[in-house]
């Protein structure tokens, strides 16, 4: 067990490279209760978020989701959120548990005048996400959901077990299919047992946080505290898709600057050989130079040799290119990595 963000968490249970293989050849089961639930409601719902966040949340259709951000005025990051709308006048943001209370001030603040309310449901519900290509064979006989019609980025409400009420997505941070519950917090150690029940047969295997690190760094996920950060802006860090600069939400005037004069930091992903992996920190260097650091690294048990991403910001009009060799001070000895594309896993495709 660990300390993270006020709350204590698993950090392994059968060993870092048996939960990622799990997930990746079976399926996983997480704990992510720590994540906060903030319940968006009211008939200016839609608008207020509209106003908070960097796209439009009144243009998702009912029963879909969207990875998003809130940015301060500046532009920088204050968090990487989901949005899923479950009616019209109904939203639910699922934000990081380090920035739970900076999210719920903000989007309290920004609806401020507003017909809206904005409720912090994290300390009475739980997240439990299934993860992995066994993970639908596992949840659909314990749910009253049609799991084969929700599309990717999808929920919808549903009964559990015995009568659990049941908010299922399918989303993830792990880069297999899988799902995520929201469920009664009274609720959740009956259904985590449930579901590691029926899944024995089927090889499900209790995760914790370090196989979850690994896994999302393999799909290129990035994480809040490494990749994003409130000095960052979406663009910097390869997230420019996300933001919608045809409404008006606060930062916007920064973005738009931002996206016609680029600062030339930018997130990489970098591949190397051997089995030294560069870790958080790790300078970044091209020519000798020092140019950016790495903000995640790991030996990959999925590929079976180190990769990382880093920021970089390369001096003067030398742009860093997919197949370029750079050098990484690991541990103070520098360890040759190729600029390569993110991510650095995708999941086979399924027939």
């Amino acid at each position: 067990m660990t300390d993270f963000a006020g709350w204590q968490m698993p950090l392994r249970f059968a060993g870092d490279l048996a939960e990622h293989r799990a997930v990746r050849e079976r399926a996983g089961l997480f704990d992510l209760s720590h994540m906060a639930q903030l319940e968006v409601t009211g008939p200016e719902a839609a608008p207020a978020l509209d106003g908070a966040l960097v796209s439009a949340a009144s243009r998702l259709r009912i029963g879909r989701a969207r990875y998003t951000m809130i940015t301060g005025i500046d532009g920088g990051i204050l968090d990487d959120l989901i949005v899923y709308r479950l009616d019209e006048h109904e939203f639910l943001v699922i934000a990081n548990a380090a920035n739970r209370l900076t999210v719920l001030d903000e989007l309290t603040n920004r609806g401020e005048g507003r017909q809206v309310a904005v409720v912090d449901r994290t300390p009475h519900r739980a997240l439990i996400a299934i993860q992995g290509p066994a993970a639908a064979g596992v949840l659909a006989p314990l749910i009253d959901a049609d799991l084969g019609e929700l599309k990717y980025y999808a929920s919808v409400s549903a009964s559990f077990g015995d009568g659990v009420p049941t908010l299922v997505a399918r989303t993830g941070y792990t880069g297999e299919d899988g799902f995520e519950l929201a469920v009664p917090a009274a609720a959740a150690v009956d259904v985590w047992a449930r579901l590691l029940d029926a899944g024995a047969e089927a090889g499900v295997q209790a995760c914790g946080l370090a196989s979850r690190d690994s896994l999302r760094l393999e799909a290129g996920m990035p994480l809040y505290g490494q990749e994003l950060t409130a000095a960052l802006t979406p663009y910097e860090v390869g997230l420019g898709r996300v933001v919608h600069l045809d409404h008006d939400f606060i930062g916007r005037e920064a973005l738009a600057e931002r996206s016609e004069h680029p600062t030339g930091t930018r997130l990489i992903g970098l591949s190397g050989d051997g089995r030294r992996a560069a870790r958080a920190g790790s300078p970044v260097l091209a020519a000798g130079s020092v140019i950016g650091a790495v903000t995640s690294g790991v030996l990959s048990p999925t590929l079976g040799h180190p990769v990382a991403m880093a920021l970089v910001t390369p001096a003067g009009e030398d742009a860093v290119g997919v197949g370029q060799v750079l050098d990484v001070d690991v541990r103070g000895r520098f360890q040759q990595m190729t600029v390569v594309e993110l991510p650095f896993y995708r999941r086979p495709a399924t027939t």
